[in-house]
């Protein structure tokens, strides 16, 4: 059974979320073949202050979003 781990900034709405699920979970299925229902997708939210570029919060890189 696959397992998806997204892991993304927050912000996105929660309709984008499930289009993403949705879109993941077809993507897998036809590249490896198998019964979607079978497909696992989490998505990981982590804020701006948890993520870094180059050593940089994106909270500091993109201060505004």
């Amino acid at each position: 059974m696959p397992f998806v781990q997204v892991t993304i900034l927050e912000g996105r709405t929660v309709e984008q979320k499930h289009d993403l699920m949705r879109r993941l979970t077809a993507a897998t299925a036809e590249a490896l073949g198998g019964d979607p229902q079978r497909i696992r997708v989490a998505i990981y939210e982590v804020s701006a202050d948890e993520w870094a570029i180059g050593g940089v919060p994106v909270s500091v890189l993109r201060p505004n979003g």
